[in-house]
């Protein structure tokens, strides 16, 4: 057996080490200070809870814990509809490549390229992806280029599908997210399809359904639903906060 044919695939958690170990270390660091000043006992015990939240999280996104992280990928997988498979797919702010490289083995005839900017925010490279790919048996289909959500390095209308997961409200350099979805659909093929999952139902980020539905449509969109997936069953009540999974949905159709 090959080293990679023994590999798992290194997918990486949505809840990164430093949100983690940063509210860990400054729990201890004013619990403390405490000692000195009482009322800092308060601060201590904040990041403390904030500590065992994260982790918690963590935990239920992994493998052991619900395999939480991969099911909401899934949701995007699955509503990709009447395509036959056959074309070019382009996956924004591909992580260590989940999605990308999923629909190539979804789809055999498919190729995909995933775009990330793999700041050092995120325990994600594109060495990561490369070798996920390879382990997956489909390096031959996928490749990956470093790139910004906010000016996607492709032609308009280059790709037969596009897809993203929860990426676009971390993206900083774009105030008004709305933008970020309409340069995807940017570089969709007229009658090809998007699948597009964000936190499209927090009204702070994205304003109200409707609202941000008829602003897609002007755009020309021939067809655009939006589908909250934040009320899916296998998401557990801890995690559907706000700026969790509280109000994930998915934009979908065909332009």
């Amino acid at each position: 057996m090959s080293e990679l044919t023994a590999e798992k695939a290194n997918y990486g958690s949505w809840v990164s080490t430093k949100l983690i170990l940063v509210p860990g270390v400054l729990s201890l660091l004013f619990g403390g200070l405490a000692f000195l000043l009482p009322v800092l006992g308060v601060v201590a015990v904040f990041f403390f809870l904030c500590f065992l939240y994260f982790a918690y999280a963590r935990y239920l996104f992994s493998p052991r814990g619900g395999n939480i992280q991969a099911r909401i990928q899934d949701l995007v997988l699955d509503h990709i509809a009447d395509w036959d498979g056959v074309g070019k797919v382009l996956d924004i702010g591909c992580g260590n490549g989940p999605l990308t490289i999923q629909i190539t083995k979804r789809y055999p005839q498919a190729e995909a390229i995933g775009i990330d900017y793999w700041g050092t925010a995120w325990e994600y490279s594109r060495g990561v992806c490369d070798r996920n790919a390879a382990i997956e048996g489909v390096a031959e289909r996928v490749t990956f280029e470093r790139a910004s959500a906010s000016s996607l390095p492709f032609d308009d209308e280059t790709f037969d599908g596009v897809v993203s997961n929860l990426v676009f409200h971390e993206v900083r350099d774009v105030r008004d997210k709305r933008g970020l979805v309409k340069e995807a659909l940017r570089v969709v093929k007229k009658g090809g399809w998007f699948v597009l999952q964000d936190l499209f139902l927090w009204k702070q980020v994205y304003g109200e359904v409707d609202d941000l539905l008829e602003k897609i449509r002007s755009w020309g969109i021939e067809t655009v639903e939006l589908v909250d997936t934040s009320d899916s069953d296998f998401i557990p009540k801890a995690l559907k906060l706000p700026f969790m999974l509280g109000t994930v949905g998915i934009l979908y159709g065909r332009k």
